[in-house]
């Protein structure tokens, strides 16, 4: 009885632990399957693949990375070729300084030294006269000095130009085919020897014999573009003169009046004598006092230079305005190079 009641207990004792045990494989947490790879029971007998159940679908990842990346070299590659089309942008900086360069080239003076041997001149009505080209025409404006001693009496020459047909208007002119022409400043000193401030177009040495004749010379001088500012080559006809008291002249107005004065160098070629005009000012009536003054409306004043000259000729001035002047009626045409220094 006791040993059959042992046995009895200890068959209990199996079933019953084998119960238990059942559905505690069972009910274990499928997240802890998921990291075994094994099979689960009947109940959940999904396979665990990894991180999830074979049964559950695939979160497809993307190569988040990776497609940056692609992402990037396709801009880079995108940029690249926007660039190649684009046309390569001036630099307006060096285009201004390399411009700037080019202008201060231009006014650093030069000095040739040299003898020359005269040949036929060849414009037209100068067949029998000589001449010994010294600069050459230009469409800059030449600004110097000649220093010469020739073989013997010589006349300077300037050109200015070319002229427009409807600027020759009885100033002195040179043209070589009658189609291209230059407004002609003759300058006779009468003298062999000597030193010329000019500003032209072309500059020479000349002579009415038709003989040659030498000529040892030395010229400073600059380039200057044609800006209408600083450096001007003009045909003009003169107009009434605007003054009280000069209502029966003509003035042909270089540089208008301003406060600040001018300077420079002025070479002319007029169609009869001129005087040269420069005004100072402007003044109050009371310091003009004995002084012989110019002014518009009577209340404006201005001290007035007026110094003869002939129909051609070259100078310096120094004034708040410039004119060439005469005391006719009837207008007068002069062509002209001008180049301030201030």
């Amino acid at each position: 009885m006791t040993k059959t009641t042992f046995i009895a207990i200890f068959a209990v004792a199996v079933l019953l632990t084998g119960t238990i045990a059942g559905p505690i494989g069972v009910v274990q947490s499928a997240d802890a399957l998921k990291s075994k790879g094994t099979s689960a029971s009947s109940i959940n007998s999904n396979k665990v693949c990894g991180d999830r159940l074979c049964s559950e679908p695939a979160t497809e990842k993307k190569p988040v990375e990776e497609k940056k990346k692609e992402q990037v070299k396709s801009e880079k590659k995108t940029e690249s070729a926007e660039k190649a089309k684009e046309v390569p942008k001036k630099d307006a900086k060096s285009e201004t300084m390399t411009s700037a360069k080019a202008v201060a080239s231009l006014k650093v003076p030069k000095t040739v030294t040299g003898v020359l041997t005269s040949v036929q001149d060849p414009g037209q009505g100068h067949e029998n006269h000589q001449l010994a080209i010294v600069l050459p025409p230009s469409e800059k404006v030449y600004r110097g000095y000649l220093t010469y001693t020739a073989s013997e009496n010589v006349q300077l020459v300037a050109l200015h130009g070319p002229l427009k047909d409807s600027n020759v208007k009885g100033q002195k002119i040179w043209s070589t085919d009658g189609k291209t022409k230059f407004g002609l400043t003759f300058v006779d000193k009468e003298t062999s020897t000597g030193v010329w401030q000019f500003s032209g177009n072309a500059i020479a040495i000349h002579t009415t014999n038709s003989e040659p004749f030498t000529v040892s010379y030395s010229v400073t001088y600059t380039e200057h573009i044609t800006d209408g500012e600083k450096v001007f080559r003009k045909t003009i006809t003169s107009q009434q003169d605007p003054g009280i008291g000069h209502e029966e002249h003509q003035l042909a107005l270089l540089l208008p009046p301003r406060e600040q004065a001018y300077s420079g160098h002025l070479t002319f070629d007029a169609s009869e004598p001129v005087q040269i005009v420069t005004l100072i000012g402007p003044l109050t009536k009371g310091e003009v006092t004995g002084l012989t003054n110019w002014t518009p409306d009577g209340e404006t004043y201005y001290a007035l230079s007026l110094v003869p000259t002939k129909a051609a000729g070259s100078t310096q001035f120094s004034g708040n305005a410039l004119a060439l002047h005469t005391f006719n009626s009837e207008p007068f045409t002069v062509s002209y190079s001008l180049v301030l220094t201030k």
